[in-house]
């Protein structure tokens, strides 16, 4: 109800309120066609028993009204209902996606203990699996509810009076099948909870193996090539292998808790058959009630013990959905406890917000690992805009650094300021390429196509993708067509198509060869002049492209920003170097042939 309620009283509530009392109105003339059927067999019988071809005739046409009345209320109900269950699982999907995918929380919560793995089957099966499992339960409790209260005034006027001896004294007793079919029902759901009482926990343990071993599959398909590459087929056949043992051994844990569920209920089922006519024979054979009476009782029994075992016959469906509940309040519950522990606490907690000025800047900044380890300690310094700052020295520390400022990395303490106006732009090792159009790979993440066709492809011959321009309209999975390389290209393609006042590079050229690497920064600087670039990177050939360079050092309290280096004299040196390196070349020799020898020879 805390997660799921909310829908019946959101905006659209009215729309969705009246499709639930449309399946209510729908459930009451369900129950009517029983209610005709249990009256139409009582006067078949007695046409029977009386050999009347008429009033047989006449039970053939009305068999035919009830036929197609129950046929058009089943056919309209499924449609509302499926309605009804769709809308709900939409509703929740996108609260739940809302929630996963936003400020970073679907990678932070991968961070976080607890019991909420594969978020993705979570959200697919399992919320498929809660709202259309709690629509069809909800549906045949008010069926057998209402089949209940029915039947239970039918059975009790046809079972009349019967005299009951006790210590000597006969009492009377009314309605005593009503009586009979209460006790026969409690014992049953009584006796089926008990037996299937290990089956939620079972199915909970088939769900959660399922899941793993699907995500196993996925990630073999996501990193075919690499697995390929290195001949990791046996490991991963062998990983899966397990994986899959875990699939058998919980299905053959629910088999067995099923295997007594369904042992128990058949027998049940079967036995609610035969018992009400045994129980109410000896009264028809005494000439007390006709024939058609004897059916009518045994089918208002069966009516009445059908809507009583309710939990007997649901109990499997209900453990699957208690099943999905849990898991879907499980990643529910991590999100927002999540919520929770990352909230900007400057003590324990990293701040990151938006500054008046036009700068970065670091506030006494203590990065920690998600358990509270120490990876970067007291980092301060500012990035001015339009500076570019080279970081590099510990991975682990830049890598994090990078993270913070990004706003997906919490843990530790301290402020960073972002600069006020600008737009920001990040750009990883790895490029997320999104399955679709070569086109819209490039423009991401902007949802609409708002570049021309001659800028994209402007862009593409500038990066070195100008052989793939004939592709633009091609649609594939574009992590398995580009090379590492092609890939961090459209990483500078994006750039370019954007044109970001901020710019954060981590490692994204260190699939390049040097000269493509070089070629690809000189490009951003010139197509970008005043653009503030932070990378981080480790090829010291990055250097000449930087005006500053910030070394995270290991230290006795972890990885900790202990020097910084201006770079701008060291690059103005080598291109004065290199200025003067080419004008030796070339002077030189038109230098020694007009000199004289010093021995006076003649060269």
């Amino acid at each position: 109800m805390r997660l799921a309620g909310p829908y019946w009283a959101g905006p659209d509530k009215w729309r969705v309120r009246g499709m639930l009392g449309l399946l209510v109105a729908l459930t009451l003339l369900q129950v009517v066609s029983p209610i005709l059927i249990n009256l139409w067999s009582a006067n078949l019988f007695n046409a029977l028993e009386q050999r009347s071809m008429d009033r047989f005739l006449v039970q053939i046409g009305a068999l035919v009204i009830i036929l197609v009345f129950a046929m058009a209320v089943t056919a309209v109900h499924l449609v509302i209902k499926r309605r009804v269950q769709v809308g709900w699982r939409d509703w929740l999907t996108r609260r739940l996606l809302d929630d996963w995918l936003a400020d970073g929380r679907h990678y932070q919560v991968t961070h976080i203990p607890g019991e909420h793995d594969n978020p993705d089957g979570r959200i697919a099966e399992d919320v498929r699996n809660a709202t259309e499992a709690a629509i069809d339960l909800a549906h045949s409790l008010v069926y057998c509810v209402l089949l209940l209260v029915s039947f239970t005034q039918i059975l009790w006027t046809l079972s009349g009076v019967i005299q009951v001896p006790l210590f000597g004294t006969e009492f009377d007793v009314p309605g005593h099948m009503v009586f009979v079919s209460l006790f026969y029902a409690s014992a049953g759901t009584t006796a089926a909870v008990l037996i299937g009482r290990p089956l939620v926990g079972a199915v909970n343990l088939r769900q959660t193996k399922e899941a793993n071993f699907r995500f196993g599959l996925v990630r073999v398909r996501e990193s075919s090539e690499s697995i390929a590459l290195l001949d990791g087929e046996p490991e991963e056949q062998r990983r899966l292998a397990e994986m899959f043992k875990g699939v058998v051994h919980a299905f053959d844990i629910q088999t067995n808790a099923l295997a007594r569920v369904f042992l128990f209920s058949s027998g049940y089922a079967v036995l609610a058959t035969g018992f009400p006519i045994l129980i109410t024979a000896p009264r028809y054979i005494a000439g007390a009630i006709t024939l058609g009476a004897l059916m009518q009782i045994a089918q208002a029994f069966q009516q009445m013990t059908s809507a009583l075992s309710w939990p007997v016959d649901n109990l499997s469906k209900a453990a699957e959905w208690k099943a999905s509940v849990e898991r879907v309040m499980a990643l529910h519950n991590a999100i927002e406890t999540l919520k929770g522990d990352i909230a900007c606490m400057p003590d324990s907690r990293i701040c990151v917000g938006p500054s008046d000025k036009p700068v970065l800047a670091f506030r006494d900044l203590t990065i920690a690992n998600a358990d509270g380890t120490t990876v970067v300690s007291r980092f301060e310094a500012e990035i001015q805009q339009g500076e570019r700052v080279l970081i590099s020295g510990d991975p682990g520390g830049a890598l994090k650094l990078f993270k913070v400022v990004a706003g997906l990395w919490p843990w530790g303490r301290g402020h960073i300021e972002l600069p006020g106006d600008g737009a920001i732009s990040f750009v990883p090792e790895r490029p997320y390429l999104p399955i679709g159009s070569l086109r819209s790979t490039l423009r991401y993440p902007s949802d609409r196509d708002v570049f021309a066709e001659a800028t994209v492809l402007k862009a593409m011959q500038k990066v070195g993708l100008g052989h793939l321009t004939h592709r633009l309209m091609d649609v594939g999975n574009w992590e398995q067509v580009l090379t590492l390389g092609e890939q961090q290209r459209i990483g500078f393609a994006r750039l370019l198509l954007h044109r970001p006042d901020w710019i954060f590079l981590d490692e994204a050229t260190d699939c390049l060869e040097e000269k493509a690497e070089q070629e690809l920064m000189s490009l951003l600087i010139a197509e970008l002049p005043n653009a503030t670039i932070l990378t981080v990177g480790y090829n010291q050939g990055l250097e000449q492209f930087h005006h500053r360079k910030l070394v995270l050092e290991a230290s006795g309290h972890g990885p900790a920003f202990i020097r910084e280096t201006s770079l701008v004299r060291t690059s103005e040196r080598r291109r004065k170097m290199g200025a003067l390196d080419l004008r030796h070349w070339l002077i030189h020799p038109l230098r020694r042939a007009t000199e004289k020898p010093k021995n006076g020879s003649r060269d």
